[in-house]
């Protein structure tokens, strides 16, 4: 994949990742909070965000969402296919509500 080819998936990504963030904060702060990984100032950012700003804030080159795949334990937890997939993802969320979120600075 060519570099302005990589930009343009990025800036994709981070559209798509910005109107979901807000849909799921318009419809349920706490819940997109714990699923987003996100802090309440956050959340209040994405609420009032206008369609322009959102297109501006998606055209950066860098990547605005969090994948949150640095717990190997969660990790794990997630991708597992057993017979019991409801109860690994049930532990990865409980693991997953333990951490704080992340800052922005």
């Amino acid at each position: 994949m060519k570099a302005n080819e990589l930009t343009s998936e990025i800036k994709e990504l981070n559209l798509t990742y910005l109107m979901l963030a807000q849909q799921m904060v318009l419809a349920d702060r706490d819940m997109a909070i714990f699923r987003l990984g996100i802090s309440k100032d956050i959340a209040e950012i994405l609420e009032v965000l206008t369609p322009g700003q959102i297109l501006k804030l998606s055209n950066s080159n860098m990547m605005l969402c969090r994948i949150r795949f640095d717990d190997s334990l969660v990790f794990g937890m997630l991708a597992n296919y057993s017979k019991d997939k409801a109860m690994a993802q049930s532990h990865a969320a409980i693991l997953l509500a333990g951490q704080s979120v992340e800052q922005i600075s």
